[in-house]
């Protein structure tokens, strides 16, 4: 009986498994677990839905941008139409974009958070309804189970307890046989002992043993509990993974724009734009337009005429007839005139008349190069065009010339008619509609609801220059701002 017994027996084997007392709790978890990761879905989806946004946003700006700088830039022709078509590409692939946006926001996003609300119900105190009833239902089926487990973890230690004692009762017997001063009164008390430590593992084991069949008559029914609830557990987990399966499925869907009918539409029609492009015909085009094709009312004998500085030659007058902008007049110093793509600016003084340059970049503001691509782009965009700031190009006509109307030595001494006073733009109090991060050391920076003071009117570039309270003054997208009413 004594050989039986090993010291190892009394050492606790933890054990991970399902079945052990309370190991249940994981399951139950996974209930909340679900709930989460219903808000962590609907926190990527809406995170992918502002990229969408900013894509969008950013598309249009750098669609606007560019077809402006193409249009007053010096390409012209078939191939100009070709560059547009990739502007006009963004344009419509940043509406899809949008439409992305507005169904994962308005389709997923509102589909998870219906369902997220009809699966889990919120309880008074905290906790959900499906949570506890999971809780409640393991706890019932293991709790006469671990009862029993709980006898017999008693009766095991009450066993153990004997068998040691009956090895110690054993151990003193053996040593007081070899030791002669022990008289027989002691030694008959230690056999007494021996006997009854025998007898009390007899006891215990039949104890032990009994609780243990108990325990595995129960275990049946214990799984047979356990089980049903789990699987109750495993058809509610269930509904939630094909719920978001179904969802990612629709997000794919979503955000998948190669089956798009229109999407494919964009880029073959980008395609068939760019294939339009003919050199040929652009040659020609240039040829007529702006070279030796072009008609020329040649100078003829004309009467001298007292009012003649009063009047325009037919040359000027078939060039204000062709659309001629006189922009720039005043009194005190020298201006040049940005040229138009197809027309001219005159710029006249009352004493001086110099000879009219065309200095504007196509791909450049009036004071800065700015971009709202990022601020890599901006450096690269401000070398784009073949044009120079300081490159120069004569028109038709010069200060040199004897004939010239608009000369400063008139006959009559009679200032020039087209003379007239330039006034600065009145300015006006504006507010900011969003936050604007300057992107180069000229131009401002904001935060929505700011209030700032217009200085002068929006440029051909969609800008306009400002001043802070603070006194700073630099450029602003001028659709970032509205009047203070």
């Amino acid at each position: 009986m004594s050989g039986s017994y090993d010291d190892s027996v009394g050492v606790e084997v933890s054990s991970d498994s399902f079945w052990e007392v309370g190991n249940y709790k994981r399951t139950v978890k996974r209930i909340d677990d679900g709930h989460r990761l219903c808000n962590d879905l609907m926190n990527c989806i809406h995170e992918r839905a502002r990229i969408e946004k900013v894509y969008a946003q950013q598309l249009t700006e750098w669609a606007k941008r560019w077809k402006q700088l193409v249009e007053k830039g010096p390409q012209y022709g078939t191939v100009e139409r070709a560059w547009c078509a990739f502007m006009s590409e963004a344009e419509k692939v940043s509406e899809l974009h949008l439409e992305v946006k507005g169904s994962l926001m308005n389709e997923d996003f509102e589909k998870i958070k219906n369902w997220q609300k009809e699966a889990f119900h919120k309880q008074m105190m905290g906790g959900f309804k499906e949570t506890k009833e999971a809780e409640d239902g393991f706890r019932k089926a293991q709790k006469p189970w671990a009862k029993k487990l709980k006898e017999v973890e008693a009766a095991k230690k009450a066993y153990h307890a004997a068998c040691k004692e009956e090895k110690l009762a054993i151990s003193r017997e053996t040593n007081s046989k070899a030791d002669p001063a022990l008289n027989p009164e002691q030694l008959k008390k230690l056999q007494d002992k021996v006997e009854r430590s025998k007898q009390d593992v007899l006891k215990t084991k039949e104890k032990y043993e009994k609780s243990l069949k108990e325990l595995d008559n129960a275990t049946p029914q214990y799984m047979e509990n356990m089980e049903q609830v789990f699987e109750q557990c495993q058809q509610f987990e269930e509904k939630r993974l094909r719920f978001f399966r179904e969802v990612l499925l629709e997000v794919q869907k979503h955000l998948d724009l190669s089956n798009v009918a229109s999407y494919k539409n964009i880029y073959r029609e980008l395609e068939q734009n760019i294939k339009t492009a003919d050199a040929v015909e652009d040659l020609r085009w240039f040829r007529a337009n702006q070279g030796p094709g072009m008609s020329m009312n040649w100078p003829q004998f004309e009467e001298w005429s007292a009012d003649l500085n009063r009047t325009l030659s037919r040359r000027e007058k078939k060039k204000a007839s062709d659309g001629v902008t006189l922009t720039g007049i005043n009194q005190t110093g020298d201006q040049v005139s940005q040229s138009n793509k197809h027309s001219s600016s005159l710029s006249v003084q009352s004493n001086t008349v110099q000879s009219v340059q065309s200095s504007y970049n196509p791909f450049e503001d009036e004071e800065d190069t700015g971009s709202t691509v990022s601020e890599k782009e901006d450096n690269k965009i401000k070398n784009v065009s073949s044009y120079e700031k300081n490159q120069s190009y004569p028109t038709d006509w010069s200060d040199e010339e004897s004939n010239n109307p608009f000369s400063s030595t008139d006959a009559n001494g009679d200032t020039n008619p087209f003379d007239e006073d330039t006034s600065p733009a009145m300015e006006v109090r504006v507010r900011a509609l969003y936050d604007y991060e300057g992107q180069e050391q000229d131009e401002l920076s904001f935060k929505a609801g700011d209030e700032l003071t217009k200085m002068e009117n929006e440029d051909e570039q969609g800008w306009c220059k400002g001043r802070l309270d603070n006194g700073q003054v630099g450029l602003y997208p001028a659709n970032y701002v509205e009047p203070i009413q």
